[in-house]
């Protein structure tokens, strides 16, 4: 479903749109009635198009709008206007509080989960190997047709494999099957449960659910809010930007296009991107293997959450150098004293990083490309009058190779070969939680000892972000285009310094929680 534009991705666009447009237009006067009028225009009229019931649809889009405001979201039994509470949301400085990702239950299908069926392909043929391979003998025949006693199926797949029809499947829920933690379960109704404990923000149940009844908590209006404040809000923008608001916004129209929106100006997170691609070589040089069996790479939030949560003994080969967004608004802050910092990027759970309180004074919003994309839709900000100016420079090719699954790896191999010549570097990377778990898991029993590892949560890397909005084959060729035409291969050729000296050296270390 990646890729494919939805009924789904569509209502998320109106209401990114509309909770927008709500910010730009509000009159500092405490009144957000407006609020109520909005899910008529999202949704119009008085059947339904998607659903049973136009009343569901509407309410579904309430919550997605309270959830687009940072606001918590309530369950079919809490009766209150949708505006109720919304009034916080007009402080700049107000911060969602967790849980980021959230379930509108009444929005959720109750897919069957883990479920063996046999489908109207089947061809009541003679062999039967279902029923021969069965263990349990949970495989009958009923008027000729292979039956599955649901008591009996231990799920173990060989009828599946058996079949020559293809005609057994398993049903999973989409987005459990996302889920690389194994954080989604069941309510006591059937649907769908996070596991806050497990959860790691990554997006990708969002992402997979078909139905829309998984979201993140936005920054929309607050980032609005400061927008029309007295204070300067620079956009910082991530690697995975290359053709993500489609051909007509090109690199070179990006920085009009975002003060279109209010913001002073916009730096390229890919800077920060070379920042942190030589503070992990050197840590690597000088840590490996004297000190680590082996070092990870610290720029995925999802990976190295899920890292800790389940290889507590080995969160101490988690590089320690700072993100690429973190590093990128801790010098936009230097070089402007007294701005805020908003990073943009296709990632869920760089919300979920920002909101730490020890990174909070660096990154004031996270916002994913698709909700700047509902920012645009209510400015109506034309792409093809807009001004070409110069492109973003000062990143690395390396530094822009970030946003794809390997690149990280491969800058600081580049960097220490660069740095350190004769010094031969082991690597290893995966992609997806379930395969960074894998990854973690041969670490642990030393099969990469001396081995640089990256782990990506999404699959193909930062490309395939929760908050992306192109296929991720087609923003993966994007971005690297976006590579060629920059002015440095690697992170050690890019003129830095400047940037250096604009923070202090212990600056680029994570502050003391």
């Amino acid at each position: 479903m990646r890729g494919i534009y939805t009924s789904v991705n569509d209502i998320r666009k109106r209401v990114f749109a509309e909770v927008a447009r709500l910010s730009y237009n509000y009159k500092d006067d405490g009144d957000l009635s407006e609020m109520e009028q909005i899910p008529y225009r999202v949704i119009p009229g008085e059947v339904s198009v998607y659903r049973d019931s136009v009343f569901l649809e509407r309410a579904i889009v309430k919550e997605r709008m309270r959830l687009a405001m940072g606001l918590p979201v309530r369950t079919a039994a809490e009766h209150a206007p949708v505006s109720t509470g919304a009034i916080e949301c007009v402080k700049p400085e107000k911060y969602y509080q967790p849980p980021l990702v959230n379930i509108i239950k009444f929005a959720c299908h109750s897919c069957p989960d883990n479920v063996v069926k046999v489908t109207d392909a089947c061809q009541g043929c003679l062999a039967h190997p279902c029923r021969e391979v069965c263990p349990k003998g949970a495989v009958s025949l009923k008027d000729g047709h292979s039956v599955i006693d649901p008591g009996k199926c231990i799920k173990c797949g060989r009828c599946i494999e058996a079949c020559p029809y293809g005609a057994i499947v398993r049903l999973e829920r989409p987005c459990a099957k996302a889920c690389g933690m194994k954080a989604i379960g069941s309510d006591q109704y059937g649907r769908a449960d996070i596991d806050q404990d497990k959860c790691v923000s990554c997006g990708m149940c969002l992402a997979n659910c078909p139905f829309g009844a998984i979201a993140d908590k936005a920054q929309i209006f607050q980032v609005i809010q400061a927008i029309r404040s007295d204070t300067p809000v620079y956009a910082a923008i991530a690697p995975s930007v290359s053709g993500q608001f489609g051909s007509d916004l090109e690199p070179s129209k990006l920085r009009r296009a975002f003060q279109a929106l209010g913001f002073e100006d916009i730096a390229e997170v890919a800077i920060g991107a070379d920042l942190c691609t030589l503070e992990e070589a050197k840590d690597f040089v000088e840590e490996v293997p004297e000190n680590l069996p082996f070092m990870a790479t610290s720029c995925c939030p999802a990976w190295s959450v899920m890292a800790k949560k389940l290889f507590p003994e080995q969160a101490k080969c988690i590089s320690m150098a700072l993100t690429p967004m973190v590093l990128t608004g801790r010098l936009l802050k230097r070089l402007h004293p007294g701005c805020k910092v908003a990073f943009i990027g296709p990632c869920a759970a760089k919300k979920l990083e920002a909101s730490r309180r020890t990174i909070r004074s660096d990154v004031d919003f996270v916002l994913t490309y698709e909700e700047v994309m509902g920012m645009f839709e209510a400015k109506e900000v034309d792409f093809k009058t807009l001004e070409e100016t110069d492109t973003m420079h000062g990143a690395s090719g390396d530094g822009r190779g970030f946003a794809v699954s390997g690149g990280v790896a491969s800058a600081v191999v580049n960097a220490i070969h660069d740095m350190y010549p004769g010094r031969e570097v082991n690597v290893a990377h995966a992609e997806g939680l379930d395969n960074c778990r894998k990854l973690l898991q041969m670490a642990k029993a030393g099969k990469y000892n001396g081995y640089l590892l990256e782990g990506m949560a999404c699959p193909g890397g930062c490309v395939a972000g929760a908050g992306t909005l192109i296929p991720i084959g087609r923003a993966a060729g994007a971005n690297a285009l976006h590579k060629k035409v920059s002015t440095h291969a690697h992170a050690t050729q890019n003129d830095y310094q400047y940037l250096l000296g604009a923070i202090e050296e212990d600056d680029l270390k994570p502050k003391a929680e």
